[in-house]
C-alpha cells in the first residue's frame, strides 16, 4: 500500500512536470487586451489593442498598435519597426525559462534554450535519483540484472515498450479496465526511473574502478556520477537521443526483471553455471558497501 500511493506521487509530479516542459504556445492578443501565463502573444501588423496588456512568463511579438500600457514579467519583448504603444512600456526580470527548469522554453537565444535544457536535464536526474532513495531494493535488484544479463534486459524492455500501447487498447475496450490505464503508465514511468537509475549507478561504479581502483564508492556517490555522464550524453545533438532511448530500455527491462527470480528466466542450472558453482550456490554478492537509505 506504501509503495502503491508512492507510485501515485511519482506519476502525478511527472504529469505535472511533462506537462508544464510542454512548448509555449502563440496566441493573438484579443481588442480588449488582458492578461496572459505562459503563453507567447503576438499583436500583427495593422492590427490595434485598446487595452493594457500583461504578459507572464511568455514572450511578446508586437508589431501592431497597443493603445494602453504593456507589462512582461519574466519574458521577452520584440518589437517591429511599425509597433506603437502609446502607455508606459514594462519589462520586469529576465526570462524565467532560462532559470526555471519547468516553464516552457520561452526565448528565442540559444543561451537561454541551452540553460532550460540543462536545467531540464538536471530535474529528470532529480527525480531519478528520488526514485533511488524511494525504491532502493529493487534499483539494487534492477542493477543486477543489467549487470550480469544486459542483452535480456534490452529485449524485455522492447517488448515491454511494444506491449504498452495493445495492453492499454484493451484496457480501454474493457471498460472496466479504464482505471487500470493510469495504474499501467504509472508503472511504466516508474520502471523507467528505476532502471535509469540502475544504469546509472553501474556506469558511474566503472568509472570510480577506472579512476580509483582502490575506492569503492557509496552507492549515491556512484549514481550521481552515473547522472553526470548519462546526461551529458543526452545533450549531445544527435547522438544523445539515441542513447537515452538505449538507456531507456535497457532500464525498463532490468526494472521488470527486478520484480521476477533468476531462476524463473534463465532455469535451476543458469545461476550455478553462470557463477561457475554448483547448481544452488548462491550468486557473489554485489561490490560496495550495504546500501542504506
Amino acid at each position: 500500500m506504501k509503495n502503491s500511493r508512492i507510485l501515485i506521487l511519482l506519476g502525478i509530479f511527472a504529469a505535472v512536470l511533462f506537462s508544464m516542459i510542454a512548448p509555449a504556445s502563440a496566441k493573438t492578443i484579443g481588442e480588449s487586451g488582458g492578461t496572459y501565463i505562459g503563453q507567447n502573444v503576438t499583436v500583427p501588423e495593422n492590427e490595434e489593442v485598446k487595452g493594457d496588456v500583461t504578459v507572464i512568463g511568455g514572450e511578446a511579438d508586437i508589431d501592431g498598435k497597443i493603445d494602453g500600457d504593456l507589462t512582461i514579467v519574466g519574458g521577452t519583448l520584440h518589437k517591429g519597426p511599425n509597433a506603437v504603444v502609446t502607455g508606459d512600456v514594462t519589462n520586469v526580470g529576465p526570462s524565467l525559462g532560462e532559470f526555471v527548469p519547468f516553464m516552457p522554453a520561452i526565448s528565442s537565444s540559444r543561451m537561454a534554450r541551452e540553460n532550460h535544457e540543462l536545467m531540464m536535464w538536471l530535474a529528470y536526474s532529480v527525480i531519478v535519483l528520488l526514485a533511488f532513495l524511494l525504491f532502493p531494493v529493487r534499483v539494487r535488484a534492477a542493477l543486477d540484472r543489467v549487470e550480469h544479463h544486459p542483452g535480456l534486459s534490452a529485449g524485455v524492455g522492447v517488448l515491454a515498450l511494444v506491449a504498452v500501447f495493445p495492453i492499454m487498447i484493451l484496457l480501454f475496450v474493457s471498460f472496466i479496465g479504464w482505471p487500470l490505464i493510469p495504474v499501467e503508465i504509472l508503472a511504466v514511468f516508474a520502471a523507467v526511473l528505476i532502471g535509469h537509475a540502475a544504469l546509472s549507478m553501474l556506469i558511474g561504479r566503472r568509472l570510480y574502478e577506472l579512476v580509483l581502483p582502490r575506492t569503492t564508492p557509496s552507492p549515491i556517490a556512484a549514481l550521481i556520477l552515473g547522472l553526470i555522464v548519462v546526461s551529458a550524453a543526452g545533450i549531445v545533438p544527435v547522438l544523445g537521443p539515441l542513447v537515452m532511448c538505449l538507456v531507456w530500455l535497457v532500464g525498463l527491462g532490468a526494472a521488470i526483471l527486478a520484480f521476477v527470480r533468476e531462476t524463473h528466466f534463465m532455469g535451476p542450472m543458469g545461476p550455478a553455471a553462470a557463477a561457475g558453482g554448483a547448481p544452488g550456490a548462491p550468486r557473489p554478492p554485489i561490490g560496495g558497501p550495504p546500501m542504506h537509505v
